[in-house]
């Protein structure tokens, strides 16, 4: 078994030396190669052979079949044992007779000698070839001597070798030869058939040209027939077209009489309704009530004024409409139509009831006699205990300092400016009369005189130049244009008066509106209105009239309740808002008393900068004058506060460099002796105007030195 084992090793041994791994390829003869080139080569064998050939030949067994001197064997196996163990010293293949290795051959000998006696003596053969080789490394060349059988096999071997080479040779040439000839017969035949196919592809080529000759002709044809066609159509299209234009011109010139049609009946019914629209407004004044002219109670005109307005408005809807460039329809005037049916209805029915009113007041004024005489010496008792009464208010305000009321020449100038603007509101009186052409020409000298004062705002220089060379040429008589319309105050003997009255009265309504809500536009009114002022003075006028009416704290005026006059018509004097006997709240009444009095303390600083005639016509001596008889004045709960701050917050600073030491002393009056009397008239719930006034005069004091108002027009401004 061990034997067999090693028998196996061997094999493996000889299968990865150089020879056994010798490969046939097809390929040797096209690459010039010999085929026996590999058998020619010097071998070697592995390194493990002479380890496997000292197990498998062992001393005694090799001494026995050995033919030569002891000395020489033991010479011989050692020699033989070092070139195995070496693997490096090359071998002559022809010290070998069997084609396979020698180590393989010598180990099936030496397993099979009990066959005969002619391998044995192969075996001392082989040990002679070795013992030979083995000192011929060591040694001078020596002569191997083999045995004639070998040398016969070694012979038999190189002749079968040679007899191969030359066969295979032979074959190969014989099969170069085949192989150019088969080259040779191929290449002609793709010749032969590369010419057919040429041949092919000119005949195809020729039929596709015929083909598209004959397409391209067919749509020729189709398409000189196509055309034709389309020109018939073309042709029918046009006569179609051309009676459609026809149609289209006939159609629009009858849409065009129509719409001129539509317009003229438009315009007749526009023309009804405005004559509807002045009717029902006409009778609506006739639902007002008329002033008392005897005491007693008027009858009830609140749901005939308020139907009355629902009337207007259903009437004014339809005109705004027609305002946005659309005339009324048949509906619109309809319902016109049946609006002044109504009002009409609602006046027969006013003035029966005024009628049996009238009656009724005439026994009501008999039993009204009566109650008179009796009301008489009550009366007289009561007015006795009011003049008491204001005697002993008069010898305490006197003891206290103060007064109650203003002096004699302030009121004598209120009551002087209120009387003119009476006058002049009277004068044109004929202004409101019915006539259509008078009414027109009323709304357009409005609208001139108001809408350049409603622009005035945040603009630049240039721009309130423009709005003040408007209104002046508006109140000089001259044309301007307004609503693209061409207006002059001339076109009416009394439209001077009424557009100065006007214009006055819109400067004041700005300063209720408009700077109540933005402070900074107080100055660009200012000067404005004290430009119109400078040239204008009866404007002046009025504006101080309207603004005393609105606002009688700016005279300072605080107007005592008459007898015999209400709640309600007390608090209007005052300057409240009254709707329905609804008083408008504080917060509101007290922001447009603000605006107000911030817009007269603007105008009496400014001075419009294109006017170097004269002194500012309202100066600052007015607002020190103010100022005096409103600290001469008892304080009026969170009135008095306001007004103030205001006042000094806008005017201060123009103050203090008119008066200087002279104003600080009065600002020190007013932190130490008035200020007290402000807090004591004032609740807890009404301290925000009394802390901004305590906080303005404690800083302005303290820091000698009041700040610009914010809004102050600069030079810069007019170069804008």
């Amino acid at each position: 078994m061990h034997s067999e084992n090693l028998r196996w090793e061997t094999l493996d041994a000889l299968k990865n030396s150089p020879k056994g791994k010798l490969k046939y390829s097809p390929d040797w003869l096209d690459k010039g190669e010999d085929i026996l080139s590999g058998c020619i080569e010097v071998s070697s064998l592995s390194p493990l052979s002479g380890q496997i050939l000292k197990k498998l030949s062992p001393g005694p067994r090799l001494k026995s079949r050995c033919s030569l001197g002891s000395s020489v064997r033991d010479t011989s196996h050692c020699v033989l044992e070092d070139v195995l163990l070496c693997g490096s010293a090359p071998i002559s293949p022809r010290l070998f007779s069997p084609p396979t290795s020698p180590p393989a051959a010598s180990i099936l000998i030496e397993e099979k000698d009990e066959k005969n006696t002619e391998d044995k003596q192969d075996e001392t053969d082989y040990c002679a070839i070795a013992v030979s080789s083995a000192e011929s490394i060591n040694s001078a060349p020596v002569i191997s001597v083999l045995s004639p059988r070998a040398t016969q096999m070694a012979g038999c071997i190189r002749m079968c070798e040679e007899k191969h080479r030359a066969k295979a040779k032979v074959e190969l040439s014989l099969r170069q030869e085949q192989q150019e000839r088969l080259v040779a017969t191929v290449a002609s035949r793709g010749s032969e058939q590369l010419k057919r196919l040429d041949e092919l592809m000119a005949l195809k080529q020729r039929q596709e040209y015929q083909s598209m000759r004959d397409m391209m002709e067919k749509e020729t044809q189709e398409s000189l027939g196509r055309q034709e066609k389309l020109r018939e159509e073309h042709k029918h299209r046009m006569k179609i077209l051309n009676l459609r234009l026809r149609e289209a011109e006939q159609q629009r010139l009858r849409e065009a009489e129509l719409e001129r049609q539509r317009q003229t009946e438009g315009r007749e019914r526009l023309r009804a309704l405005n004559a509807i629209q002045e009717e029902v407004l006409q009778l609506n004044q006739l639902l007002q009530p008329a002033l008392p002219t005897q005491t007693g109670p008027a009858p009830d005109h609140a749901s005939y004024i308020t139907r009355g307005n629902q009337l207007c408005s259903q009437v004014s809807e339809v005109v705004r409409t027609t305002a946005e460039g659309q005339f009324p329809n048949v509906e619109d005037m309809n319902v016109a139509e049946r609006a002044l049916q109504v009002m009409r209805s609602l006046v027969r029915s006013l003035h029966e009831e005024v009628a049996q009113a009238a009656e009724r007041m005439k026994k009501e004024e008999e039993e009204e006699e009566k109650r008179k005489r009796q009301a008489e010496l009550e009366a007289q008792q009561e007015e006795q205990k009011k003049k008491t009464a204001a005697l002993s208010a008069k010898e305490k305000t006197k003891r206290e300092g103060l007064q109650l009321r203003a002096d004699d020449s302030t009121l004598k100038w209120y009551i002087g400016l209120q009387e003119f603007a009476n006058q002049c509101a009277q004068s044109f009186e004929d202004l409101n009369s019915k006539d259509m052409q008078t009414k027109k020409l009323k709304m357009e000298l409005q609208k001139a005189a108001t809408i350049p004062v409603s622009q005035i705002g945040s603009r630049s220089g240039s721009q309130l130049k423009e709005i003040f060379e408007k209104i002046d040429k508006l109140l000089s008589g001259r044309t301007v244009a307004s609503g693209g319309k061409q207006v002059c105050a001339s076109q009416h003997p009394h439209g001077q008066e009424f557009v100065n009255y006007k214009l006055a009265e819109k400067f004041v309504k700005q300063g209720e509106e408009e700077v109540a809500s933005n402070h900074l536009a107080a100055f660009p009114i200012a000067v404005v209105a004290s430009g119109v002022w400078e040239l204008h003075p009866i404007v002046g006028k009025l504006i101080l009239a309207h603004l005393h009416k609105m606002c009688p704290y700016a005279v300072p005026y605080y107007p005592p309740m008459k007898e015999g006059m209400s709640v309600e018509d007390y608090q209007r004097i005052l300057g409240y808002r009254v709707d329905d006997s609804k008083v408008e709240e504080q917060d509101s009444f007290l922001k447009r008393m603000s605006g107000m009095i911030r817009l007269y303390a603007a105008i009496i600083q400014l001075k419009w900068p294109y006017n170097k005639q004269g002194p500012h016509p309202h100066g600052l001596n007015h607002g020190w004058r103010w100022l005096a008889q409103i600290l001469n004045m008892e304080p009026l709960a969170d009135v008095t506060a306001t007004i103030l701050f205001d006042f000094l917050e806008v005017c201060g600073n123009a103050l203090m460099k008119q008066y200087q030491g002279q104003f600080w002393k009065l600002l020190l009056l007013i932190k130490e002796k008035y200020f007290p009397r402000i807090e004591a008239v004032t609740s807890s719930g009404q301290m925000g105007s009394v802390t901004r006034l305590k906080q303005f005069l404690e800083t302005s004091l303290r820091t000698q030195q009041i700040p610009s108002p914010k809004g102050q027009l600069d030079p810069g401004f007019w170069r804008s």
